[in-house]
């Protein structure tokens, strides 16, 4: 087979089995065009220097919305920015932000590089451009709101550099999620004499992990990408968590979609995935839009009211600025299946009959039409004379509140080391 007959079959079994790749989003591209105009206009945001906030896209099962997300990743590659893809699980709860950011952080895709993104990125610094002269100022003024870690770690790794390549490689895996304790730091400071420089307060690990994020993307943009773009997908999962962990989600969700005045994140925009009963089976079935705040006033602390604010943000969110994935109308059906049609014929170098696939509604999801005309080319493949006869069963999303996902509560504020 030649190279390209064999990225016709990549695409061919991406689609088959229903996880997209970069083949198979290049074959057939993307049918939503009102979604990719708004990503665009985020991308545009992000690329200034705001805080873009991101898009909630919503739709049922098989109705793109993975195809959709590694569309939107190629085109923010192309548009030279970081891309990082989430998925949603037990290891990667919405609502620890450590857990999101490690995940994001370990996902990180370059359009120019392969490798560790953060190491590449950190390797790429330049410590006497302007770029970077503009990075080091702003990471020490009260607007980049970053605890003095990270203008001390950034001042080692440029002081440090290849004559301490151990505490540089530190350096970098504390950007990327590791904790360093303040002994490190001081000692390191110390030999450097700066130690009377830096003060090291105390800070919570999920306060450090936001402010990672800001950290990253300023990384980011200092060695010359356009900012940093998160993926998120199988948002829907929260609906599994506990009430508390779902009031956190959404609190989560509207930092990500809609952002905070207080903790802005600059160069950074953001896609959710939800399905699109969420509201309905979550908000209103579990009736989360008064059982969340509720019982977080109950509490009664001013966090808690804090928390209450953000969910009630997140759950009005859900309910009003969902973007539907649209179902593919005729002409579009039609434009996805010659190119299928062609994409088989090559991937196997027969020329493929043509066949009909499942019974034709409007509100079909467009992955039963693409599943069902593959497998008949498959089956008319190895037997002509087959008459294949499709079936569908629909797969209903499980809401119901999961205790394997259940993670601990909050840490402990870091403690400060003498």
């Amino acid at each position: 087979m030649n190279e390209h007959q064999i990225q016709q079959r990549r695409a061919i079994e991406a689609l088959r089995s229903g996880v997209p790749n970069r083949d198979a989003v290049g074959a057939l591209g993307s049918t939503q065009r009102a979604i990719e105009a708004k990503f665009l206009d985020k991308l545009a945001e992000a690329r200034s220097g705001a805080s873009a906030g991101g898009l909630l896209v919503a739709g049922g099962f098989g109705t793109g919305k993975s195809h959709l997300l590694e569309f939107l990743q190629h085109r923010a590659l192309d548009e030279r920015f970081v891309v990082s893809k989430i998925v949603i699980s037990k290891e990667t709860p919405l609502h620890d932000p450590s857990k999101v950011f490690r995940s994001a952080i370990a996902g990180a895709t370059l359009h120019d590089k392969r490798g560790d993104a953060l190491t590449e990125i950190a390797t790429s610094l330049r410590f006497n451009s302007p770029s970077y002269a503009e990075f080091y100022r702003w990471t020490g003024t009260p607007e980049a709101r970053l605890d003095e870690r990270f203008a001390a770690t950034l001042f080692l790794y440029e002081q440090l550099g290849s004559e301490d390549l151990e505490f540089s490689d530190r350096i970098r895996r504390f950007w990327a999620g590791d904790p360093v304790t303040v002994s490190e730091l001081k000692r390191k400071l110390r030999e450097c004499n700066e130690a009377a420089t830096w003060t090291i307060p105390k800070i919570s690990t999920r306060e450090l992990a936001l402010q990672r994020f800001r950290f990253a993307a300023g990384l980011m943009r200092c060695v010359g990408y356009a900012g940093w773009v998160l993926l998120f997908d199988e948002v829907e999962l929260i609906g599994r968590y506990s009430l508390l962990q779902r009031a956190k989600s959404y609190a989560e969700l509207a930092r990500w979609i809609a952002g905070f005045d207080a903790e802005p994140l600059p160069g950074v925009t953001a896609v959710l995935a939800i399905t699109d009963d969420f509201d309905q089976a979550v908000l209103y079935d579990k009736n989360d839009v008064e059982a969340v705040p509720n019982r977080l006033r109950a509490r009664g602390g001013a966090d808690d009211e804090l928390m209450a604010a953000r969910a009630e943000q997140g759950m009005r969110l859900i309910q009003g600025e969902r973007l539907p994935i649209e179902p593919a109308g005729v002409p579009e059906r039609q434009t996805i299946y010659r190119a299928l049609k062609a994409i088989h014929g090559e991937a196997y170098a027969w020329a493929p009959p043509d066949v009909s696939g499942v019974e034709t509604f409007g509100s079909r999801p467009m992955r039963q039409y693409v599943r069902s005309w593959i497998n008949e080319w498959d089956l008319r493949r190895l037997d002509p004379t087959y008459q294949p006869l499709t079936e569908v069963e629909e797969l209903k999303t499980d809401y119901g509140e999961d205790a394997a996902l259940a993670t601990p509560g909050e840490p402990e504020p870091e403690v400060a080391e003498e």
